[in-house]
């Protein structure tokens, strides 16, 4: 009975951090989406700004496939990560390889509410006005079409390159030139610790039924 316990507490925290990430998340982007312009840049600091802008790809703006392809591309990859950890809380793994995995899938989920609904429920933003909510349905997209809204923006080096730079030289160059948002933070600091901490759990993966 305690195992069964220890799997039901590590499945109720597990469930309640998704969701708590998920509307940090989504408190950030309707909150920008619904108050700033497109394109609409607010500083920090000189290292630090919060930049309005939306993308239809994927995570830091990327696109490298269809839109449809990939938000479908995003379900596919959620349920099998989704399965993947239930398997793992029954297994009792180690806490911090599943708080890895966790935030992996809080953030995906988080950027696929954006493609799901932010097009059914929001008007296109545009750098003259400031978007806002419409009935369901009428929105600037279709179902699986919505656009992912990213905000931070961190350049860190803002310098030029040398004249003797081939191809480069005398362009503007920026250190860390990404705008991504709170769902990407999630992925990349949940893939980064799984890479440098749980490289032992990630060559045992298998998606065998058990």
């Amino acid at each position: 009975m305690k195992s069964i316990s220890t799997h039901k507490r590590k499945g109720l925290i597990s469930i309640f951090a998704v969701i708590i990430l998920l509307v940090i998340d989504q408190i950030i982007k309707i909150e920008v989406k619904t108050s700033m312009c497109l394109h609409e840049s607010i500083r920090i600091t000189d290292w630090f700004y919060i930049s309005f802008i939306e993308n239809n790809g994927m995570a830091y703006g990327m696109t490298i496939i269809n839109k449809l392809v990939l938000s479908l591309f995003r379900i596919v990859a959620i349920s099998v990560l989704g399965v993947y950890i239930y398997r793992q809380i029954k297994k009792n793994v180690r806490t911090f390889y599943l708080a890895c995995l966790v935030l992996v899938l809080a953030g995906a989920i988080g950027n696929l509410i954006d493609c799901m609904f932010y097009g059914l429920i929001f008007n296109a933003s545009s750098p003259y006005y400031v978007s806002y909510m419409v009935p369901f349905g009428h929105g600037y997209a279709p179902f699986l079409m919505g656009k992912v809204v990213d905000m931070f923006y961190f350049p860190l080096i803002v310098t030029t390159w040398p004249e003797w730079v081939p191809f480069w030289g005398g362009d503007e160059f920026i250190f860390f030139s990404p705008v991504f948002n709170f769902a990407d933070a999630c992925i990349s600091v949940g893939v980064i610790l799984l890479l440098l901490f749980c490289r032992t759990e990630l060559s045992q993966i298998s998606f065998s039924r058990k």
